[in-house]
């Protein structure tokens, strides 16, 4: 039990930073281009709890946790946030501008993995232990960061990548794909207990164990 409450406690930060400047990245990027909504509602925020959905955000990642750490392994994070309000057709160019802001998510996931593993190479060179609490949320942070941004590129809506592929395609074509939306999260999910989302990742798990052993 004692483990399991320190990982929460490394995971914890890097998840709530993760889904928090995500969503938020989002709604920045949506006003630049034209629509206020999620601004008007708040959700470009840098606080957690407008964006904390109760099951996605703690429920689901708690399991998970809970669930590898009976079985000894790597901790596998999988959770959303409440997703933040975008009207694209207030946009100034509807779908074309969807594209960006749907990469704005991943993206943000990609700076914020880049400056966890900044820290980690800090506290390195400074002499802490690899076993230290703070090195390991940094790694918790590379970790939880690429994995959100790869989740959230699979061609699947209403993941970005859902988004970004909606905003390629030739108009007819973009609205049959987006029939696929309403059972997005449930194909999602199906394919994460079949382990083929496990297989889908595992060259950016891969990517990832790179980055660590390079910053270490």
């Amino acid at each position: 039990m004692s483990s399991l409450i320190q990982t929460i406690a490394v995971y914890a930060i890097p998840v709530l930073l993760g889904i928090t400047l995500h969503e938020a990245a989002h709604g920045y990027v949506a006003r630049m281009l034209g629509d206020s909504t999620a601004y008007d509602m708040g959700r470009v925020s840098l606080n957690p709890l407008r964006h904390i959905d109760p099951i996605g955000t703690i429920a689901v990642p708690l399991f998970l946790l809970f669930s590898s750490s009976l079985m000894g392994g790597q901790a596998f994070l999988f959770g959303w946030a409440k997703p933040v309000p975008v009207n694209f057709g207030r946009l100034r160019r509807p779908k074309q501008d969807m594209l960006w802001v749907a990469l704005a998510g991943p993206a943000s996931n990609l700076v914020m993995a880049i400056i966890w593993a900044m820290a980690l190479r800090m506290q390195v060179e400074a002499g802490s232990p690899i076993t230290g609490f703070w090195v390991q949320m940094a790694i918790a942070g590379v970790w939880v960061n690429l994995i959100l941004m790869a989740l959230n590129l699979l061609p699947l809506p209403p993941l970005d990548g859902g988004r970004i592929v909606y905003s390629l395609l030739p108009n007819q074509l973009a609205l049959q794909y987006g029939k696929i939306e309403p059972y997005g999260l449930l194909i999602l999910i199906v394919l994460m207990f079949a382990g083929v989302l496990g297989a889908v990742l595992q060259p950016l798990l891969l990517f990832g164990q790179f980055i660590i052993r390079w910053f270490v």
